[in-house]
């Protein structure tokens, strides 16, 4: 696994303080992006949380998944969450170090009191003192947030004092942009009450991991509640490695909904899901990766957007009329760039593959962020994507109406389809995978051939991108 050290700055750790007015919990911020550009030290909120006890918990959780590895879990991880500004909302997003956990706590304006937000990403720290200090919230004290450093801090202090280097693994990366396109495939498929929600919850097993190659597990709604099931029948939400669902324990006592997320069912492989706790004023989701052993970063929902340059350009476009909405309109974006809403979602996607928006199960929207790290890296370190660019290169394609010819490395030749648009192939890669997990880079380097001849054909583009 390619791995890079990546340093994290604060001008002092995060902590929690007693103030004159209850509780100050005072989280610095790192350098992050902003409406204005780069800044060292972002401030992006300073007011009350509504419920302090129930905000504590589930900070607390997405610090959980940021800490932990739910596969080998002998070897420790911890990534400093990411927070993003969205002019009414605060999100907390963190991966787990195998890839395959995603949470996120979208603290909502309900939850949030007496200040402004501010718009920008950055990440937060989360040290070891602050998480005992978190610990030990009651909720009848208020409890005033800082999200940045305040005044003081900026005037006196010179530069970082506090730093950390954490390592960045590009699966980590991959797993961020790979999220984002799985999540925009849900549907929701179960809501249970808060009672059932807790019943459900705590009767999962709380570790003893997934065996590698073990049968999925399914659970479909019954009533108010959801029922185990060894198969997928129609309605069932795939819940692969269950203990890892173990970050939302801190919350359960406050939950006032369950919310599980997930794709139509279709074979009776492994699938995504999305497990979402409705809080007071919050909302804490998990996304599970389809196996304990298999991270996000692997899925090749991206391969396609990565591969033309249509989205890339489009992606251009459309990025300069994002504004750290928490809504992200695809007809409205359609309509002001010029383009159609199949192009816009494309381009969406490629944005997603920097880190640049993420997806929202429960408005079933798009969100602006832009992820503090180097989003060429997640194109570089591909490689079924740098694999099919050689193929395309090497002149390895040859084209037959529907039919494709690619001869690889070795001299082998596989066979690609067009199927209805979707590309099936005679390599191993495509027979074990059926498609699952993206394009092979046979069928990848083929779609980049035939884009490559059909923009020959097409006419020039005029303004705003209609033809």
């Amino acid at each position: 696994m390619t791995r890079s050290l990546q340093a994290v700055a604060y001008r002092r750790p995060s902590a929690l303080e007693s103030a004159a007015d209850g509780r100050l919990l005072g989280l610095e911020t790192s350098r992050g992006a902003t409406p204005t550009g780069l800044q060292d030290h972002p401030r992006f909120f300073s007011g009350f949380v509504t419920s302090p006890q129930i905000a504590a918990a589930a900070l607390l959780a997405v610090a959980d998944v940021a800490a932990a590895r739910y596969y080998q879990p002998q070897l420790r991880a911890s990534l400093d969450p990411v927070v993003t500004g969205n002019g009414d909302r605060l999100r907390f997003e963190s991966f787990s170090g195998c890839g395959g956990v995603y949470a996120r706590l979208d603290v909502l304006t309900p939850g949030l009191a007496g200040g402004e937000v501010g718009h920008g990403t950055t990440n937060v720290d989360v040290n070891n003192p602050l998480r005992e200090a978190l610990s030990r919230i009651g909720s009848d004290d208020p409890l005033h947030l800082r999200v940045g450093p305040d005044e003081l801090a900026v005037t006196t202090l010179d530069g970082p004092v506090v730093e950390k280097k954490v390592p960045l693994p590009d699966r980590w990366l991959r797993g961020f942009a790979e999220a984002q396109v799985v999540a925009a495939g849900f549907d929701l498929r179960a809501e249970l009450p808060a009672d059932e929600a807790v019943r459900f919850l705590r009767g999962l097993p709380k570790a003893g991991g997934a065996r590698r190659g073990a049968a999925p597990r399914w659970v479909v709604p019954v009533g108010r509640s959801l029922r185990p099931t060894t198969r997928p029948v129609p309605g069932a939400v795939c819940l692969p490695g269950p203990e890892r669902l173990a970050a939302l324990q801190r919350v359960l006592r406050h939950a006032t909904a369950l919310r599980v997320y997930g794709p139509a069912v279709g074979a009776a492989a492994a699938e995504a899901a999305a497990w979402e706790v409705v809080l007071p004023g919050m909302r804490l989701t998990l996304t599970l990766s389809p196996d304990t052993s298999r991270g996000f970063s692997g899925e090749g929902g991206v391969l396609d957007a990565l591969a033309t340059e249509e989205a890339a350009g489009d992606a251009e476009l459309i990025s300069v009329l994002l504004a750290w909405e928490p809504r992200v309109d695809v007809a409205d974006l359609a309509a002001a760039a010029g383009l159609t809403p199949e192009r816009v979602r494309a381009a969406l996607v490629r944005l997603g593959t920097s880190g640049r928006v993420g997806y929202d199960t429960a408005e079933a929207a798009y969100f602006h962020r832009e992820l503090p790290y180097d989003a060429e890296r997640v194109e570089k370190h591909n490689p079924r994507l740098r694999s099919a660019r050689a193929l395309v290169a090497a002149g390895a394609v040859s084209l037959d109406g529907p039919l494709a010819t690619v001869t690889a490395e070795d001299g082998h030749a596989h066979r690609v389809r067009d199927e209805a648009g979707v590309l099936t192939c005679s390599c191993l890669w495509w027979a074990k995978y059926r498609g699952g997990r993206g394009p092979c880079k046979h069928a990848l380097a083929v779609r980049m051939v035939r884009r490559g001849a059909a923009a020959e054909l097409e006419p020039p583009v005029v303004g705003g991108g209609a033809r």
